[in-house]
């Protein structure tokens, strides 16, 4: 059974990409991490795309291994062909943007650990799950992962798979040029040539540059390159020709390129072509494993390399499927796809990562209730905060659909200790209680601190506001939300907006509904909502509906407590929980309140106000749990 469309083999690193644009990679002051390497960037662009993906490399058994392991498996890719080497290290490529044509990148692979893959790691049950199976040139240029290459290419034979080559040719990685050449495309070699050539039949479809086609066909004139690819396969031949497009031959080779089957390509600003080959063929190999013309596939080849081009990094820059279809439909509104406000909201949202359809949240990021307590210090807030994390890890149990509110001022050690832990972590950015709104001040004047954080930590700012507020007061208030909005994002940082508008004036059924169409007006998209418990369905529905009327991809709301005891909070419950939209709660005082005065006075040891607040959190997700249960058993 073809349980997988597609299985890539070869390289995986980790790129580390200069996060200043326009200057030297010697002047560089600070990178950006991503995975890379070829068939792991087009494994996380087909996933990207709906696609089954599969990856066979090798990482290292430390901290960069560990880490494209884990992103693959939160892009969609399936990791059971990922070796863990104990003895080597994890590739790793440094790169820079100097300019449209300049992109200096240096290669760190020295046996490095998918270099070491083997025809060991060829397991022909996972091959003969693939409905295809994808090389790339630089692992035929060692005796080894040659060998566990052609083993994988032999199998997918066998089980009727379909086979791609991206020719991907790095002089240096063949040994044809320098460390220093990273950015070079071509060096000719009668040597490499000869051992492409002595493979090329393997494949029914082989994809390069007009220079990667000079290389495989051992000629600079690109027609005669093709036809001597020609005759040693019958391949389609993909033809990519930068800013004129890609062609594809399925025969004999024209006297013009031009007579090549083409898609319409898309005039955008180049910003950075590192990894706008591995966007393109994630287009393609969509296209070709759905059945698509050639045309029709090169367009989707186009538009992914369009994406590519024209963002910072190489998998995060390529488009989800929801994305590439609303691009097709709509169109290019400007050239420089990353400023496309519409268009990036869209990549944002549709290329978050982790499934939080359930979302049970233990908020101790409470800091003035706790520094108003009899027996606070900081010491004793901070040793709380420790005791409320385990609380919640307990309750938790490993299991997915946890999360905790923590803040960094008096819950430091907790909030960094959380992490990792499988929780879902929300970390407040507002000066309690501040009305204007003001922000923490460790977050700086225009919100640079975010950089600081970990990217698992969503943003949480708490902003009291009313319709009926003065256009001063809301504008001030909107201005400070968008700022830290848009830092978030710059930041790769997930952001909850919480409202709370009864503790500014009267409410009704349409008080929240009309503070969220507000904050949408302003250009703010929050990836969650946090509200207050409202009475009504009607207040409800009409929150709900503004959100879908301007965001149909919001990760959803979570209900706050207000320090409402259980009974009233079951009774909220009751009611947000007959919302799919609602995915559960962020309660605070209402499990820890008394814990901590009683612990904070010395009459609970830490163990017992573990247990109460375990005790207590516990009893809460049991009530969420029971009222999401009964309200779908009644919609059914």
């Amino acid at each position: 059974m073809k349980t997988l469309d597609l299985i890539t083999i070869g390289r995986a690193g980790v790129d580390l990409y200069g996060a200043q644009v326009g200057g030297r990679l010697e002047d560089m002051g600070s990178f950006r991490k991503y995975i890379g390497g070829s068939p792991t960037n087009i494994a996380c662009g087909t996933a990207r795309l709906g696609l089954k993906s599969a990856l066979v490399t090798r990482v290292g058994d430390e901290h960069m291994g560990r880490f494209i392991r884990e992103e693959l498996v939160r892009e969609g890719v399936d990791v059971r062909g990922v070796k863990t080497d104990p003895e080597r290290l994890t590739a790793l490529v440094i790169l820079g943007i100097r300019d449209e044509e300049q992109f200096p990148l240096i290669f760190y692979r020295e046996n490095c650990a998918d270099m070491a893959l083997c025809e060991a790691d060829i397991d022909e049950g996972f091959i003969a799950e693939a409905r295809s199976v994808l090389a790339t040139g630089t692992h035929l240029s060692h005796p080894r992962t040659e060998a566990a290459v052609l083993k994988a290419l032999k199998l997918a034979r066998k089980h009727g798979a379909k086979t791609a080559l991206d020719i991907d040719y790095r002089p240096n990685l063949w040994g044809v040029a320098g460390h220093g050449a990273g950015e070079s495309r071509f060096v000719e070699s009668a040597k490499v040539t000869a051992k492409l050539q002595s493979t090329l039949h393997f494949f029914d479809l082989i994809v390069g540059t007009e220079e990667e086609f000079h290389i495989a066909g051992g000629s600079t004139d690109t027609l005669a390159a093709l036809r001597a690819v020609r005759g040693v396969t019958a391949a389609t031949l993909v033809c990519k020709r930068g800013a004129r497009g890609a062609v594809a031959f399925d025969g004999p080779i024209p006297g013009s390129l031009d007579e090549g089957q083409a898609g319409p390509g898309f005039p955008i600003e180049v910003f950075n072509v590192l990894g706008a080959g591995d966007g393109f063929f994630s287009g393609l190999m969509k296209g070709w494993l759905d059945g698509e013309t050639w045309p029709r596939a090169l367009e989707y080849a186009n538009a992914c390399g369009a994406f590519a081009v024209s963002r910072h990094g190489c998998t995060p820059a390529y488009p989800s499927l929801d994305e590439l279809r609303f691009f097709l439909k709509r169109g290019i509104v400007r050239p420089d796809l990353r400023n496309d406000a519409e268009l990036e909201q869209i990549h944002w949202s549709t290329n978050r990562k982790g499934d939080w359809s359930s979302l049970r949240t233990f908020a101790f990021d409470h800091r003035a209730q706790l520094e108003e307590m009899a027996g606070y210090t900081a010491a004793k807030g901070g040793a709380f905060k420790e005791l409320c994390l385990k609380a919640a890890l307990r309750v938790a149990g490993g299991r997915p659909g946890y999360g905790i509110l923590c803040d960094s001022r008096i819950g430091r050690r907790a909030l960094h200790a959380a992490s990792g832990t499988g929780l879902w972590i929300g970390r407040p950015c507002e000066w309690p209680g501040s009305r204007p709104l003001e922000l923490e001040p460790e977050l700086g004047p225009d919100c640079g601190g975010l950089e600081e954080w970990a990217r698992e930590n969503v943003v949480k700012v708490l902003c009291f506001c009313h319709p009926d507020d003065a256009a001063g007061m809301r504008a001030e208030q909107e201005a400070t939300v968008k700022r830290l909005f848009t830092a978030a994002r710059h930041n790769g940082l997930e952001f909850l907006l919480e409202i709370i508008p009864s503790k500014v004036g009267p409410v009704d059924d349409t008080t929240t509904a009309t503070l969220i169409r507000q904050f949408y007006a302003a250009g703010i998209f929050p990836d969650w909502w946090k509200l207050e418990p409202m009475k009504t369905r009607a207040a409800w529905q009409n929150a709900i509906a503004a959100i879908e009327a301007n965001d149909a991809r919001t990760r959803g709301i979570v209900v706050l407590g207000l320090d409402a005891p259980e009974a009233q909070l079951a009774a909220s419950f009751e009611v947000a929980a007959g919302f799919d939209l609602v995915k559960g709660f962020a309660v605070g005082r209402t499990v820890f309140g008394d814990v901590a005065r009683g612990w904070m006075a010395g009459d609970l040891a830490d163990a017992e106000a573990v247990a109460e607040m375990a005790s207590r959190y516990a009893r809460l997700c049991e009530i969420w749990d029971r009222a999401r249960a009964a309200a779908r058993e009644k919609a059914a």
